[in-house]
């Protein structure tokens, strides 16, 4: 509060001014107050830390003076240990250097006798190319003697080819010569050209022929069915009655049921992990539609496919299907086939009472078992052809044993038909050669589908048996697109010749009828018609068993009553 403002109140209110000066007077006297003790006590401080800083001041110099004689005697020790480490070291070096030298010295010795043994060596070697560049130029000079005597006699030779083929020229132009003044005066003669007489003498032959063609084709037919059917019926009638085994169709393909349409989704798995390792373990596409409660399995491989199936209703069965355990299925199931394979082959040799197989061949006729041809199963089929074959054999007079060995081994060829290119035919003479199986087994395997004509008994045998097994009724089926192709082509052969008129294929292609025209095809010439069908039908079909061919031809006589 300054003085004009005190001065300001005192006019105003002269009590009120005294008690502000008495407030005044009491705060500078509380303020002079505070300003004394604390400048006393600053004092008091100060002399505090004096003291203070005297006594640490005194035991720094002795704590220094520790220090100092510490560091000394360190000092001492270090000198001491230094100069002893440099003592071991300098003789550790002088050891050092002189193994260093010995290791030198030695390796130089070393190196000296080893550049001495290679020169040495070379040296030899030396020699020896040498001697062989000496052989070479002394041969390659008596190559060039002879071949300079072969140009020689070359040209001698081309020389000696010329003059002959001049005076072959010359003899073939007198010859022409010579031919066409005799046509020409037989020409002149019988007043006929080379074409017309050509013309005139085949019309003739083919007038003259035609007769007795039918007549000598009837007399052979009548000859050979008079003395063949009989037999070959009872023989075959015979084997026939003595094997009378039963067939049932397979298919092509596995199914494997489901209990409920759940079993689906685990078994494709998280993003189709299952199904991919399913396929990729096994060889197998798994086909998973709208069918409820089924999965089909796939392969060309029927091998395969079989794996796929077991191992497909063990992971069902089990209820735990994922990678780890689906590799663990699979190899159960392949094993499983293996030991299959190995029974059903052994079981088809003892059948059929064949002997001295190699193993492999053995292994081969059990992968028959899963192998189907139009819904047959194959090893079956050969089982039953080994016993035809062997039945008719026996019959014969021919080799029974023999017989049955290649019957059963016919179509071994169709158990790698999944895993080598090829006709099943080629792949089983290479397999039989490979195993050593005898001549007439190869060849027999070789003409069983008339690949090579057969020339031997038992070959024929074979066929024949191989054509009652796959003929039988049921044996065997094949779908409706290729037996309505079968039946057209079967049609088409007949109708290409001139003169017929209709044709019908009749019982499912075993027999066809043909309606011949009477006035273009007469009846000596419907015998020669029949067998040039036949023959057609043999060379461009394919077909089990045979196809009868009837031609059929009516005589009309037509008239009209006024």
């Amino acid at each position: 509060m300054t003085l004009s403002t005190l001065m300001l109140v005192a006019a105003l209110n002269p009590g009120l001014a005294v008690l502000l000066i008495i407030v005044a007077l009491i705060a500078g006297a509380a303020a002079g107050f505070f300003i004394g003790s604390s400048k006393a006590k600053q004092d008091v401080n100060a002399q505090i830390e004096k003291a203070e800083s005297r006594g640490v001041q005194k035991g720094i110099e002795q704590r220094k003076r520790d220090a100092e004689a510490a560091i000394g005697s360190a000092e001492k020790e270090a000198e001491r240990i230094r100069s002893s480490a440099a003592k071991e070291a300098e003789d550790r070096k002088k050891a050092a250097l002189v193994e260093a030298k010995d290791e030198i010295f030695k390796l130089r010795t070393d190196a000296e006798k080893e550049i001495k043994d290679r020169r040495a060596d070379m040296s030899r070697q030396e020699r020896r190319i040498q001697q062989k560049e000496e052989n070479l130029d002394k041969k390659t000079e008596h190559f060039e003697r002879k071949e300079e005597q072969l140009q020689t006699k070359i040209h001698q030779a081309e020389e000696r080819l010329a003059e002959a083929e001049q005076i072959k020229k010359a003899g073939n132009e007198e010859i022409e010569r010579l031919k066409r003044s005799e046509i020409d005066m037989l020409e002149r003669i019988s007043e006929f050209t080379k074409e017309q007489a050509k013309d005139y003498l085949l019309e003739q032959l083919d007038q003259n022929l035609v007769h007795e063609k039918a007549v000598k084709i009837a007399a052979y037919d009548q000859q050979i069915k008079t003395t063949c059917e009989d037999i070959a019926r009872s023989h075959i009638s015979m084997a026939i009655a003595k094997c009378a085994a039963e067939q049932v169709s397979e298919v092509a393909v596995s199914v494997v049921p489901l209990p409920n349409d759940e079993m689906k989704g685990r078994i494709i798995g998280r993003e189709g992990r299952n199904i991919r390792s399913i396929e990729s373990l096994t060889g197998v596409d798994l086909i998973i539609d709208d069918t409820p409660e089924a999965i089909t399995l796939s392969c060309f491989d029927p091998v395969r496919r079989e794996v796929a199936r077991i191992a497909l209703e063990k992971l069902i069965v089990d209820g735990r299907i994922h990678p780890a355990s689906i590799e663990e299925k699979v190899d159960k199931a392949r094993r499983e086939v293996e030991k299959r394979i190995k029974q059903e082959g052994e079981r088809a040799v003892l059948e059929t009472n064949v002997h001295g197989l190699n193993p492999e061949l053995i292994r081969l006729l059990g992968r028959l078992t899963f192998r189907t041809s139009y819904r047959q199963n194959v090893l079956n089929h050969s089982i039953e052809v080994a016993t035809l074959s062997g039945i008719l054999a026996s019959e014969l007079g021919v080799d029974a044993n023999m017989a049955r060995r290649a019957g059963l081994l016919h179509d071994i060829g169709k158990a790698l038909t999944a895993e080598i290119e090829g006709s099943h035919v080629a792949i089983g003479v290479d397999v039989c050669r490979k195993y050593k199986e005898p001549a007439e087994v190869i060849h027999a395997v070789e003409a069983h589908h008339n690949d090579v004509e057969p020339r031997t008994a038992i070959a024929c045998i074979v066929q024949a048996a191989d054509a009652i097994s796959a003929a039988r009724p049921g044996a065997r089926s094949e779908n409706l697109e290729s037996y309505i192709k079968r039946l057209q082509k079967l049609e088409e052969i007949c109708m290409s010749y001139e003169g017929v008129e209709k044709c019908y294929a009749m019982q499912a292609g075993r027999e066809v009828r043909i309606m011949v025209k009477p006035e273009v095809i007469d009846d000596e010439r419907m015998i020669l018609v029949a067998r040039e069908i036949a023959q057609q039908i043999e060379n461009d079909m394919e077909y089990p068993g045979q196809i009868k061919v009837n031609l059929i031809r009516e005589s009309r006589a037509v008239d009209v009553a006024k």
